[in-house]
């Protein structure tokens, strides 16, 4: 199944010519909103407990779009990457002001594709001590593991999300596991 984050080069024409005619009549940001609002949803409710604190970070991410939406400079990257940076800088806005901590969903079965490249035999002290380790994560570091091993992301994607090369994510994920796997093993 190929990803929606990655467009032919006639999609991602199609997508400028739509965000052209938005930019130039905000009534026209409604297919764009159509698009990706449950794409942006998802991303958002993945570091929540609320749906709707979700709902509300959304919609501000979309406000926000359109409000910026002129000064979106197409890059042949796909809209949903400007959205999805959007919807970080939220999420870290909600957690600094509500004083919440921040969620980090996890299933048994991803937190054994974290380390299925380390070829380690997990345990379930393994487990524990792997998910005590990624609640201590930190901003950038948190959000490149969730990305890759919680999202299924490709190093390309992520990196279009974080406005670094493919390159650069795929280096700051391996350090993250070095890291970790120093605490954990």
């Amino acid at each position: 199944m190929k990803n929606k984050f990655h467009k032919t080069i006639h999609q991602l024409g199609d997508e400028k010519i739509q965000i052209e005619k938005a930019q130039a009549d905000p009534k026209d940001f409604e297919p764009l909103y159509n698009q990706y609002y449950e794409d942006v949803f998802r991303f958002v409710y993945q570091r929540l407990e609320s749906r709707e604190e979700a709902a509300d970070i959304a919609s501000q991410v979309f406000l926000k779009a359109l409000v910026h939406l002129g000064q979106f400079r197409f890059r042949n990257l796909p809209f949903s990457a400007w959205l999805f940076r959007i919807a970080i800088n939220e999420i870290i806005t909600f957690f600094t002001r509500s004083k919440k901590e921040r969620v980090v969903n996890i299933e048994t079965v991803k937190l054994k594709e974290l380390y299925e490249e380390s070829d380690t035999e997990l345990k379930e002290e393994r487990i524990a001590r792997i998910i005590s380790e990624i609640k201590v994560l930190k901003g950038d570091d948190l959000l490149l593991i969730e990305m890759r091993f919680f999202e299924n992301r490709s190093f390309k994607e992520i990196g279009e999300i974080m406005s670094i090369t493919e390159n650069n994510a795929k280096v700051k994920v391996y350090r993250i596991l070095d890291r970790m796997k120093q605490n954990i093993f």
